[in-house]
């Protein structure tokens, strides 16, 4: 299994980014999915997260900004962020539960200057 993410990067506030996390070795359609973030000196903590029944919840500080999703036909899930703040910045990871097991990515860093 391999969860490979992209599309982080430098931004200026207000801006807008859209990361990918392409899936391998699973069916993203079949999984709870999710994107973690991890500020520096902070927890890693949950962003957004999609069931296989396409019901999308938000940590507070996003909602209304940022929109997750996912292709199916490509296996592929996506983060759409606008309206970013300094206070977004950190990497960025995705996360597959497929019962019993979980699935990480390797990150990708998302810095929004001010």
């Amino acid at each position: 299994v391999q969860l490979q993410a992209s599309g982080g990067g430098l931004v200026q506030a207000r801006g807008s980014l859209r990361l990918s996390c392409a899936a391998s070795g699973i069916r993203l359609s079949r999984s709870r999915m999710a994107w973690y973030r991890q500020a520096p000196g902070k927890q890693r903590e949950l962003v957004a997260s999609i069931t296989d029944g396409d019901t999308a919840t938000y940590d507070d500080s996003v909602q209304g900004r940022f929109t997750i999703s996912r292709d199916n036909t490509k296996n592929t899930l996506y983060l759409q962020m606008t309206s970013l703040k300094p206070e977004d910045t950190g990497v960025y990871y995705c996360h597959a539960d497929i019962w019993p097991t979980v699935y990480w990515g390797q990150g990708t860093l998302v810095t929004v200057s001010s």
